[in-house]
């Protein structure tokens, strides 16, 4: 294993009515502002357990941080934050809602143009904040990383700021969930745990067991989804899953990828294609381009997660990358660029942003422009 310094001072506060200890999670004497997406939370009843919860306090609401949250949008909610003395934000919501919340902690505190922050890819200070989460997908309840996008110019980048001082994960949240967002999100959180674990070989039996374990959840748990998404112990796992799919746990000490990412932000920027649906076009990709690269770990990926041991290590590899499409199929997703009207056009511009950026990512820095478009013409 490499050298690594883990710590995680986020307090997950998981189960149902965990709502209301919000009084006793936040500090006293806090101007809070509340921030929200589009409206989701009114119908599922968390918006009135929010408002109950903080009754008798000082606050504020921000509503329309949107799917893939935007600058633009952000910039309003940081105007309105410094103007009214905020000093504590809740966001309410998925993962675009919290993502935007740390741009907004973030800028809270900087002078200039919160872009800035995220094309710098890290910020130096941000006020405290938390979440109550109701849409389990990108771990970032548990993390310190989020996803910005900018409409001026279609662009999506990635930075780092502080921690969720807390996070509430109630699973009953989970039940008015449409079923399209429950399939991006398993997606989402199956290629999390992929990125992490789809590398180098024999660098730790512990990060390697945790990931599978991950992996084999979401597999089993989807179709259960599919046919009762009200069960409670079933949501349960659905939400912990995402979680401890990137809270730092299963990284370390090992090698990681995040190219499948990266190239799945500019289908996303330029196509406007959901985040969850970009991965499961573009990981069998990159498990097709990268299989020589890969090959050790993708053999044992096969064994241990689908029982694939029968046959040659190229037929394996074969089966592995076949039975990665299959699941993602199951979800009801696309794993085609075609079936989502992409076309080379989005091809040559992802390649010419890799190549502007002069990109390197993956667990060899190896996947530059011509990879990226390499792996994505392959998912045509």
């Amino acid at each position: 294993m490499k050298n690594f310094i883990f710590q995680n001072p986020t307090k997950l506060v998981f189960g149902k009515g965990q709502i209301a200890r919000l009084p006793q999670l936040i500090p006293a004497g806090k101007k809070i502002m509340v921030t929200y997406g589009g409206g989701s939370v009114r119908a599922n009843g968390i918006y009135d357990q929010v408002c109950q919860a903080l009754e008798g306090t000082d606050y504020i609401e921000f509503w329309g941080i949107e799917p893939n949250p935007t600058v633009e949008t952000l910039r309003k909610a940081i105007i309105t934050g410094k103007e009214q003395g905020v000093d504590f934000l809740l966001a309410v919501g998925g993962g675009s809602v919290l993502d935007g919340t740390k741009l907004i902690a973030s800028g809270m505190l900087y002078d200039g143009d919160p872009w800035e922050i995220v094309r710098k890819g890290k910020a130096d200070a941000a006020i405290p904040y938390a979440s109550v989460m109701t849409l389990p997908a990108t771990g970032s309840e548990m993390n310190s990383g989020a996803v910005i996008s900018r409409t001026e110019t279609r662009e999506k980048f990635a930075f780092y700021t502080s921690y969720p001082a807390f996070s509430i994960l109630d699973p009953e949240a989970t039940y008015s969930l449409p079923p399209h967002q429950v399939a991006c999100a398993l997606a989402d959180i199956f290629v999390h745990v992929m990125e992490q674990y789809l590398t180098t070989p024999g660098q730790s039996r512990i990060m390697d067991r945790w990931a599978e374990g991950l992996l084999m959840t979401v597999i089993e748990i989807a179709p259960k989804i599919r046919e009762n998404q009200h069960d409670y112990d079933l949501m349960s796992d659905f939400m912990l899953t995402a979680t401890l799919a990137l809270n730092d746990f299963i990284r370390m000490g090992v090698t990681e990828d995040w190219a499948t990412h990266m190239i799945g932000h500019e289908l996303t920027a330029l196509h406007g294609l959901t985040h969850g649906a970009s991965l499961a076009i573009v990981l069998p990709g990159t498990m097709r381009v990268l299989r020589d690269q890969k090959k050790g770990k993708i053999l044992q990926y096969g064994e241990r997660v689908w029982g694939i041991t029968a046959g040659t290590e190229e037929e394996r590899v074969d089966e592995a990358i076949e039975k990665t499409e299959q699941f993602f199929r199951s979800l009801g997703l696309s794993t085609r660029l075609s079936q989502e009207g992409i076309g080379d056009d989005v091809i040559d511009e992802v390649q010419a942003r890799f190549e502007r950026l002069g990109a390197a990512f993956g667990e060899a820095r190896n996947v530059d422009g011509r990879k990226a478009a390499e792996i994505l013409r392959s998912s045509k």
